[in-house]
């Protein structure tokens, strides 16, 4: 039996929060501008008004 649409909403979210989270941290750590602008524009399309600066910083 396959899943419902409340269950499938979840495991996506629960998805890109983790996602997310590496993304952070291979901002973080990256060094070129080119870099930070290619994991941003990741982000960007998993989640569109993600903040990585402010993460960075914290």
């Amino acid at each position: 039996m396959g899943r419902i649409e409340r269950t499938r909403e979840i495991a996506r979210r629960r998805k890109r929060r983790v996602q997310l989270k590496k993304l952070r941290i291979r901002f973080a750590a990256a060094t070129s501008e080119s870099e930070k602008a290619e994991i941003l524009a990741k982000a960007r399309r998993l989640s569109p008004f993600v903040t990585l600066e402010e993460a960075s910083n914290v």
